[in-house]
């Protein structure tokens, strides 16, 4: 019998004294517990571990790792994949989470380790907002790279768009500032293409004055899906762009957090947000209001940090797994394929499958150009599944066949929804761009320790 364990790490003896924060390995008591995310599925393997403070220290590991011959990964708040395994340092940025508002520029400074919430915080008494998504626990920086889809979206274009500059620590161990006039193809590379090009230690983005919406959601009895579905898939697209909306068949746990009505019940959510005048934003609402029973209904006037509370995203750590797909348009066959795969009568492991509406200011870049992807599409497609408990083994299968249902309408992804491995993300971006991508990559990181598959995934 074999046994295979973890090679042993490099003296750190030198990376110790050349960082402020901590330098892990194997077997050391917080080295877990550095390494432990949002995301609970699986818990990352490295060789060494750097807890980041700084930019400097950043720096500081990218160059031990090129001398030892070791990949390098990032990771913030564990939302996402991180490169990871034997042979690998992996950077943790949770350190780095300050937030610098210029309320008079309408701009904010924001470190690699910052969440949404932070900046909500920062932000809010100025009456400002960045383009948080469905949930303020995400971190800033992986989400915005990754494209960065908000419910306010459809008004203000992706987070992307709303960036101004970009702190980054390059594959030689420096630091150096990108933006659309020093960097012009690497900051392009950057925003959409996200994996592979260094570490970024802070970006500084635009922010939007508001401080107020109209929003919420609506949950439907899940025994309504088809009526309400159908019903959305019609009101929806005849939106004004300063209106956001999704709609999901969401499977809910007994727990007691929950409002009562809603506590082990297969629901269908109607989310909602419009930035413009209440009533205006009450009279778009009605066609929709009575689609189906209603168990609970939260939409009203809120504070934009409030958003949260029109998705209702789990706060706590899960073992989840997602995947997704856009849409060109969402024809009643549509929404039949995903409710024969994923509807209330199927005994599904997936907590929820959500249809988004996209288009409005998310089809063209509101600043300079980007490598974005999803901007043609209509509609996206998300699955989620938690991989625990009876029917956990059942996630991927069920995932696949959500995309599957709705493949004859597909027309790409969104990078941060796809739910594929690196090296089949290839297909997301058209020929042209994919070329430009792995030229950038080559470029500023020729011998690969950034490359999320240890090889050249864009080929």
């Amino acid at each position: 019998m074999s046994i295979t364990t973890q090679p042993p790490s490099p003296s750190t003896d030198q990376l110790r004294a050349s960082v402020a924060g901590p330098v892990l390995a194997p077997g050391d008591a917080d080295f877990d517990a550095e390494l432990t995310g949002f995301n609970v599925a699986s818990t990352p393997d490295a060789t060494i571990v750097v807890g980041a403070t700084c930019a400097d220290d950043v720096a500081a590991a990218i160059r031990y790792a090129r001398t030892h011959a070791l990949r390098v990964g990032v990771r913030a708040t564990g939302h996402g994949a991180v490169i990871e395994g034997p042979g690998t340092l992996i950077v943790t940025t949770a350190r780095m989470n300050d937030v610098v508002v210029d309320p008079v520029a309408r701009t904010a400074r924001v470190g690699a380790g910052a969440r949404w919430r932070d900046v909500a915080a920062a932000t809010a008494p100025h009456g400002l907002t960045g383009l948080v998504g469905s949930s303020s626990g995400v971190g800033v920086v992986g989400y915005t790279l990754g494209g960065g889809l908000s419910p306010l979206g459809r008004e203000f274009g992706f987070a992307a768009d709303r960036v101004h500059s970009i702190e980054l620590a390059t594959a030689d161990g420096s630091v150096r500032a990108v933006d659309p006039t020093s960097d012009p193809d690497l900051f392009w590379a950057l925003l959409g293409g996200r994996d592979g090009f260094g570490v970024v230690t802070a970006i500084e983005i635009g922010l939007v004055e508001l401080a107020t919406l109209y929003g919420g959601g609506i949950f439907f009895s899940g025994d309504s899906a088809s009526d309400v579905l159908h019903a959305w898939r019609s009101w929806a697209p005849m939106l004004p762009e300063e209106a956001g909306t999704s709609v999901a068949i969401t499977r809910l746990p007994p727990d007691p957090n929950l409002p009562p009505p809603l506590q082990g019940q297969t629901v269908v959510h109607l989310r909602f947000t419009h930035t413009g005048d209440p009533d205006r934003a009450e009279s778009l609402l009605a066609p929709i209001r009575n689609a189906g029973p209603v168990l609970l209904d939260t939409i009203g006037v809120m504070p934009v940090a409030a958003l949260d509370a029109v998705h209702m995203d789990p706060p706590g750590p899960l073992p989840a797994a997602d995947r997704g797909t856009t849409l060109s348009a969402l024809p009643a066959e549509a929404v039949d394929a995903l409710l024969s795969v994923a509807g209330p009568a199927v005994d599904s492991p997936l907590a929820i499958v959500e249809i988004r509406l996209l288009g409005g200011a998310l089809r063209h870049p509101q600043g300079p150009a980007n490598a974005v992807t999803g901007r043609d599409a209509g509609f996206a497609v998300t699955g989620i599944g938690v991989c625990a408990g009876p029917l956990g083994d059942r996630v991927d299968s069920h995932l696949r066949a959500v995309t599957a249902a709705v493949a004859q309408w597909t027309c790409g992804a969104l990078l941060s929804f796809c739910g594929l491995p690196a090296a089949e993300r290839t297909a997301l971006w058209p020929a042209d761009s994919r070329a430009r991508l792995l030229e950038v990559r080559h470029r500023y990181d020729p011998a690969g320790t950034f490359s999320p598959t240890g090889a050249d995934d864009l080929d």
